[in-house]
């Protein structure tokens, strides 16, 4: 939900603008926190890296998303935010946004926006436990199809794409390639197209 549909005017007159690069940090895990984030323009991934140095992308923003809404209620960011592309955000202080939660509209908006993201979640959850590759890229293209059931417009790179459901960029390469050969899919640049709808 864009963020004028919730969050008032005073609060949202308090938003200071920030441009980022490609690959420039915007917070890391552990960070304290100092409000939420809009995405107004280019995509942030939310992620978290291991020891290993492996990143697990845990979402990408678009334009007009937010971002970090749990830091409202914790001291310290829970992973790292990078600009995936050139970027521009606005932040949001803590302490607008908590005191525009006295309205009673403004509040329940925000509630439902969270509500959603939780939905999101566990779909993203449920696709995660699909083992095979093949059936969990299927699963992501009927969920992401537009209202004719079928086309699907990748707003990231297919490597980003690939990190959000867990797989590996050759392995998401290889799915699709395979998709397209057996004649279910057909590519068009960051257009995907099915054959045939699938049921979710």
């Amino acid at each position: 939900m864009p963020v004028e549909d919730w969050l008032p005017t005073t609060a949202r007159a308090a938003g200071v603008e920030r441009k980022l690069k490609a690959g420039e940090t915007l917070f890391r895990l552990g960070d304290k926190t100092v409000g939420l984030y809009e995405v107004v323009a280019g995509r942030v991934r939310l992620g978290r890296v291991d020891r290993s140095g492996h990143e697990t992308v845990i979402y990408v923003a678009g334009a007009g998303e937010t971002i970090a809404e749990a830091s409202l209620f914790s001291p310290v960011y829970h992973c790292d935010a990078v600009a995936s592309t050139e970027a521009r955000v606005r932040l949001y202080p803590r302490s607008a946004v908590l005191a525009a939660m006295n309205d009673r509209k403004a509040a329940q908006a925000f509630a439902a926006t969270l509500a959603r993201q939780v939905m999101t979640l566990r779909t993203r959850l449920e696709q995660r436990n699909i083992r095979s590759a093949r059936e969990r890229v299927r699963h992501y293209l009927a969920l992401n199809a537009g209202a004719d059931g079928r086309s699907v417009a990748l707003t990231g790179t297919l490597k980003e794409a690939a990190a959000e459901l867990g797989l590996t960029h050759e392995a998401f390469y290889r799915t699709l390639a395979a998709l397209e050969r057996a004649g279910e899919i057909k590519r068009t640049g960051a257009k995907i197209t099915l054959t045939r709808r699938r049921p979710v």
